[in-house]
């Protein structure tokens, strides 16, 4: 396996490899792997070749956020990539990405704007310009996303349709652990307290898709019992599906629950199309995201 350090090489790599026909599939990470990464890579390995990427990207975390402690593991995470067959893998240092002179970025697409972009300002500018400064650098003719960062995957897509870039862009399915818990490298910094409230999301979750499976498609009926559920009351008997959650904590904040269109994240006052449940809130100083799809399946 190859581990390139500067983007001139990782870029003659994958033009090499694509000049002789061969198609590329591009896994980007921040490292820190679990089985969710290796789940793209498996994925990814329908192409000729994988190769994955690992940067902790500085311009996409906030200032009160967790950039000095996000977890790394380059040595573990190099070794469960060759062990997953991944050709090559781009491990560039912030000065490879960002020189001294670096002054331009990418304005995010307007779906954006909102959930994550509310919560996040700033986020999503880092992360389209650094996702497409890794696709010049590793031009892949195919690049992995995992859904569980679902509004990201969203951006991105819509970031390299308007902008032509040629890699197709391709989301997957969340991976979670045995009890439902979204994998997720941020999941290490739970304690033994807080990891059974961690699964109120996934918990929540369930029930709009048992509701909305039951027959109730009214939104705001779905995210008013969602946010009774998050903050620890009793979902009362709008739906034709009661919940007793009595036993469950609630989420020390919560920042949204909310269904959208899947396709475009606005607004919808009933179901009647693709959507997605999306959540997030904090469980301590930990900030945890999950997501569920609903409705007749879409792109």
């Amino acid at each position: 396996m190859e581990v390139f350090h500067s983007p001139e090489a990782a870029r003659a790599f994958v033009n090499t490899l694509r000049s002789q026909g061969r198609t590329i599939g591009f896994v980007p990470t921040m490292g820190a792997l679990h089985e969710g990464h290796l789940s793209l890579v498996e994925s990814a390995r329908s192409c000729d070749a994988v190769v994955a990427s690992i940067f902790v990207n500085p311009t996409q975390f906030g200032p009160h956020e967790d950039l000095a402690k996000y977890p790394r593991s380059l040595d573990a995470d190099l070794a469960e990539l060759r062990s997953a067959g991944v050709s090559a893998v781009f491990v560039p240092t912030t000065e490879n990405m960002y020189p001294y002179g670096f002054s331009t970025t990418v304005e995010p697409p307007r779906i954006s704007e909102t959930l994550e972009g509310t919560y996040r300002p700033g986020h999503f500018r880092g992360v389209v310009t650094v996702v497409l400064k890794l696709l010049n650098a590793v031009p892949a003719s195919h690049a992995y996303f995992g859904k569980k960062d679902y509004q990201q995957w969203r951006v991105i897509e819509a970031m390299a349709r308007d902008l032509d870039v040629g890699t197709k862009i391709i989301g997957c399915e969340t991976v979670r652990e045995g009890d439902g818990l979204a994998m997720s490298s941020r999941n290490r910094y739970l304690t033994v307290d807080q990891r059974p409230r961690a699964l109120l999301l996934s918990k929540t979750l369930q029930y709009v898709e048992t509701a909305y499976q039951a027959g109730e498609t009214q939104t705001d009926i779905l995210q008013e019992n969602m946010r009774r559920m998050l903050l620890g009351e009793n979902v009362d008997g709008a739906t034709s599906t009661n919940v007793n959650i009595s036993d469950l904590h609630r989420l020390d904040t919560l920042q949204y629950a909310s269904i959208v269109s899947s396709h475009d994240l606005t607004p919808l006052s009933s179901i009647d199309r693709p959507a997605v449940a999306l959540i997030a809130g904090m469980i301590g100083t930990t900030r945890l995201i999950d997501n569920r799809e609903l409705g007749p399946r879409g792109d």
